[in-house]
């Protein structure tokens, strides 16, 4: 009996381990996956960043239409910017049966905001508009790091990612209650992309914050940011008639969201991490609305506006720089107006007196980056400026790289801080990093988001750092736990967890101490699928890494070296040959056919007869960035292009992309992928033609 209960327990660990090796191959493959896409975001910017230097448009129709296509990111002027929402000329039909707000908000809306989305319905345009108008004008008067304290409340709840995952933020406010004044929450980052119901859960947190304004804090996200928002779909097709609208308030919202959160000046809250230059007092005055994407640093303006930065410092000198170029002239706050007239005829030295002041105020207006046109009201950002004209002022490439650092890092283990290539943004920060910074700030401990974390939540660094993620179910349906942190005055964590499903919600705890076999087994085949999908999408990339290491051209390689080649090509960190059993059938010589196994691959992912493989690997490996081409292009959201849209992109990719297309062979093309002749071009019409211009040469 004794020897059997040795057996059992010896079988049992070993079952136990080999379930926990799953558990963790999948998770590395969906992070690897994830972080991928992450950097393609990039690179894709970097592309139009090339395409916007190089190509010279042949008349002034395309020059409009480029400006029209890249202007989306920029920032309006607060008069424009009242002008363009005019959110009072949307009639309501008298047909809407959804929720209607009014302002000021009472928490008998947020109420009815939350039975609404749970029945399904949508929040007129006319609402959702007033809403960001207001929220808008509450954030602009919000510092870049908000202060909490657990003197007026028992405790601060603090969330993590909600992405889009309205299930998840309504399974919070079941649990631990909605915001009120004796219950204060803040939510770090994040709150839309990849889930269905982005624009909900921003609807329900801007009510929040504007019925509580001392309870609800929201920070940003790198989620929060135009560029990202272009790729995930954020907003796409919620409303085809104000869409653009609607985008457009939510770019200016996102760029005025707070930084940070601090708690009893001892927890700080962001949401991605530190590096070792991070600096708070720097963070405290950066003009945070600059800043519509954290992705797309305006080097131009930049350069533009250093002379004046360094007039500021009095660093500024005539003449040519060291490097032979003629340098700007120095700014001064000397009059340079005509000279003055005589005293003696008093009418004409007033004017000429005001005529000089005007010059002079507008000066220092361009020194501290302020508009004429925004003289209503002061903003948080341009007090400060304003406060620290004396103090050194810092270039926006420095500016850039805090914020940069604060929304896009991630924790490593090991010491020091090294830039963060895996996600293409942001910095890696050890635990040298967090606790000089900590012991600078007389800080305690750091809560950030922007990981998913398995069971919700994961202490690194000596416990100095814990990160909170609350979407639950994120990669797959039982891949992790969402979780959210309570704070009391004693600042100890407490944690609850949470899976926001059905299917979990149904099982008894025996069911899932018994088959957890099940559920790893249905995240495992969902992350190997995604990984064959990667595979396949180069398989161009793969043949010729796979001919180096066959000399002799059989058609054979060891199974050491497939997976040497695997990994130069898709470059995701993955444990290849521990993967192998799944993506590579056994063989008795341990040699590969790798011929044969892509053909095998290229069989699970066709799913039309007609399309080649070589062009179906193009388009699995391109949808991602045509999706976010498409909706650069769609700029009213609608999910439809016109005619003159495509025509004009096609002639700015076809020059980068050495594709020989006259203007009757685009228009041909327009019109044969138009299958429903309605005179639009949708996404999958757009697919077709990236499918059909490939084939051209």
């Amino acid at each position: 009996a004794f020897k059997a209960a040795v057996l059992i327990q010896q079988w049992y660990r070993r079952h136990v381990a080999r379930l926990e090796m799953r558990r963790r191959c999948t998770w590395r493959i969906f992070q690897s996956i994830e972080y991928s896409c992450e950097q393609d975001q990039i690179k894709l910017h970097n592309f139009f960043s090339y395409l916007m230097d190089q190509f010279t448009p042949s008349s002034s129709k395309e020059r409009d239409f480029i400006s029209r296509m890249f202007i989306s990111g920029e920032s309006y002027k607060e008069a424009e910017l009242e002008k363009y929402c005019d959110y009072e000329s949307i009639e309501v039909p008298d047909s809407y049966t959804g929720p209607r707000l009014s302002f000021p908000l009472l928490p008998d809306h947020a109420t009815a905001l939350l039975e609404a989305f749970q029945q399904k319905q949508q929040l007129h345009a006319r609402y959702v508009l007033n809403l960001l108008h207001e929220t808008r004008k509450h954030l602009k008067q919000l510092p870049n790091i908000s202060h909490v304290s657990t003197c007026y409340s028992e405790e601060v709840t603090v969330c993590g990612d909600l992405h889009g995952q309205l299930d998840d933020l309504f399974l919070i406010f079941y649990k631990n209650g909605l915001p009120s004044p004796s219950k204060s929450y803040v939510f770090n980052g994040d709150f839309v992309d990849r889930g269905k119901q982005s624009l909900e859960i921003l609807v329900i947190l801007f009510t929040f914050l504007l019925i509580y304004p001392k309870e609800v804090h929201l920070n940003r996200g790198n989620h929060e940011d135009h560029m990202v928002n272009l790729r995930y779909g954020f907003c796409a097709g919620q409303s085809t008639v104000h869409g653009k609208k609607i985008l457009r308030m939510f770019q200016n919202v996102f760029c005025w969201l707070p930084l940070a959160t601090l708690i009893d000046q001892k927890v700080l809250i962001i949401h991605g991490g530190i590096s070792d230059t991070t600096d708070l007092d720097m963070l405290e005055k950066i003009p945070r609305d600059k800043f519509i994407s954290v992705l797309r640093l305006k080097r131009r303006k930049e350069s533009s506006r250093k002379p004046e930065v360094q007039a500021i410092n009095g660093e500024s000198k005539s003449g040519t720089d060291a490097a032979g170029n003629e340098a700007a002239p120095r700014l001064s706050l000397q009059p340079q107006s005509a000279q003055a007239p005589s005293t003696a005829n008093r009418l004409e030295f007033s004017r000429w007196l005001r005529q000089t002041v005007q010059e002079q105020i507008d000066t220092c207006r361009r020194l501290v980056d302020i508009s004429e046109s925004e003289p209503e009201e002061l903003t948080y950002s341009s007090m400060v400026s304003l406060k620290e004209v004396d103090e050194p002022c810092w270039t926006r490439q420095e500016e850039w790289k805090q914020i940069l650092d604060l929304l896009w890092s991630d924790p490593m283990p090991q010491e020091g801080c090294r830039e963060n290539k895996v996600r293409g943004g942001g910095c890696y920060f050890g635990p040298d990093v967090t606790e000089k910074f900590l012991e600078k700030y007389s800080l305690q401990f750091l809560i950030r988001s922007h990981e998913c974390k398995q069971e919700g939540y994961e202490f690194c660094h000596n416990r100095k750092v814990l990160t909170i993620f609350s979407a639950s179910n994120y990669y797959e349906i039982g891949s992790n736990r969402g979780a959210y942190v309570k704070l009391g005055p004693d600042l100890i964590p407490h944690f609850v967890q949470y899976q926001a499903n059905k299917t979990a919600h149904m099982l008894t705890m025996t069911q899932r101490q018994v088959f957890p076999v099940a559920v790893i087994s249905r995240v495992e085949e969902s992350a190997f699928r995604a990984l064959r999908e990667k595979l396949f999408a180069h398989t161009s990339a793969l043949i010729s890494a796979f001919r180096s290491y066959d000399g002799d051209n059989t058609g054979k390689i060891t199974l050491s070296n497939w997976a040497t080649a695997v990994e130069s090509v898709l470059r995701l960190g993955l444990p290849w040959r521990m993967l192998r059993p799944q993506l590579v059938r056994s063989t008795e010589d341990g040699m590969l056919e790798y011929k044969s196994w892509l053909d095998d691959l290229a069989m699970e992912q066709r799913s039309q007869e007609h399309i080649q493989s070589s062009l179906l690997e193009v388009i699995y490996r391109n949808r991602s960035n045509l999706e976010t081409i498409f909706r650069i292009i769609d700029r009213d959201h609608s999910g439809l292009i016109s005619f003159e849209e495509f025509q004009q992109t096609w002639k700015l990719f076809s020059s980068h992309m050495n594709i020989e297309l006259t203007d009757d062979g685009i228009n041909d093309l327009v019109r044969s992928i138009d299958f429903n002749k309605d005179g639009n071009i949708d996404f999958n019409e757009f697919l077709e033609a990236f499918r059909l211009v490939k084939q051209c040469p």
